[in-house]
């Protein structure tokens, strides 16, 4: 059986025309293009599959307490009011807010002599305080018993007391080990913002702490423990059901690392749990594969011609 030939004319390039050889049409190009879209798509959904304890996805906090260093004088009236207010009793140690414990030497322990903060560095008593930390919450998504949830009062994160089973797997969780251990009750605690009133802005005497509104700490300050709890891997993988290909909070983080990369700095976007591959595909694969699709038509376009 003969099969029809094409007149090689029609295959020459006319005279004065540009000659562009695409072994591939755009029929195709839009048939490959939308099945790796729609696979990309699907995998994450896949990879998340069968996973039972899915991460917690919680609300931005109302407020937060930010501390001014250079104004603290280190008395510890902030830690003896948070722990009187509420935990009835004068405990630094159980302080949501952290003094104490950098008072000599600072948040990096002790140093060279006359070097580093502290009282036996260079003067700089530095507070820590708890971020309220925006999704992924390192010491929520850990807990195996769930016992981290939001406060009804203003969405920051506090410990369900009935639920806490006292493991201290979110002491090791948090990057600033700013959740505290009552040996007395065998519980976990952490800052709660005083139901919106915090106590200690209120007592302390020289004005170095404020309540403001919450906007995000966690990029900016060096971590205390630079070795968390890993999560779990089947939590892990259930970031996949928010961070699929293509979505736009993908586009503006991958955006973000970039520009902090550019600039010298350094992006905490890429440290953060559920930052996988498959981000970085949707957000750059599949533009690239809508920009490949356009580029092709208009080339047929200019071949045809």
């Amino acid at each position: 059986m003969k099969t029809d030939r094409v007149p090689e004319e029609i295959c020459k390039p006319e005279a004065g025309k540009p000659s562009l050889s695409l072994p591939c049409t755009r029929r195709q190009t839009l048939i490959w293009g939308g099945a790796s879209i729609i696979g990309l798509s699907n995998m994450g959904t896949v990879f998340a599959q069968g996973t039972d304890r899915p991460l917690i996805i919680m609300e931005k906090a109302q407020g937060m307490v930010i501390a001014d260093p250079v104004l603290c004088v280190g008395c510890g009236r902030c830690e003896l009011a948070c722990t009187e207010f509420n935990d009835g009793k004068a405990s630094p140690s159980l302080s949501r807010i952290k003094v104490d414990r950098n008072l000599n030497f600072g948040p990096l322990g002790a140093a060279t002599w006359r070097e580093g903060h502290g009282n036996l560095g260079d003067g700089l008593i530095v507070q820590d305080l708890c971020k309220q930390c925006p999704h992924p919450v390192p010491c929520a998504n850990i807990c195996p018993e769930n016992a981290i949830i939001l406060s009804p009062a203003n969405n920051t994160r506090i410990v369900d007391q009935e639920k806490c089973t006292g493991c201290k797997i979110c002491l090791r969780a948090c990057p600033w080990e700013m959740i505290s251990y009552d040996p007395d009750s065998r519980k976990a605690t952490k800052c709660h913002l005083c139901h919106g009133k915090p106590k200690c802005v209120e007592a302390c005497p020289a004005g170095s702490l404020s309540y403001v509104s919450w906007y995000d700490l966690t990029g900016r300050t060096a971590y205390r423990n630079p070795n968390p709890a890993i999560l779990p891997p089947q939590r892990s993988l259930s970031c996949q059901e928010c961070h699929l290909p293509g979505q736009a909070q993908n586009v503006r983080q991958i955006s973000a690392m970039i520009r902090g990369a550019l600039r010298g700095g350094r992006s905490a976007v890429a440290d953060g749990i559920g930052f996988k591959w498959i981000d970085m595909a949707g957000a750059i694969l599949v533009p690239l594969a809508i920009g490949s699709v356009l580029v092709h038509a208009v080339l047929r376009k200019v071949v045809k011609r």
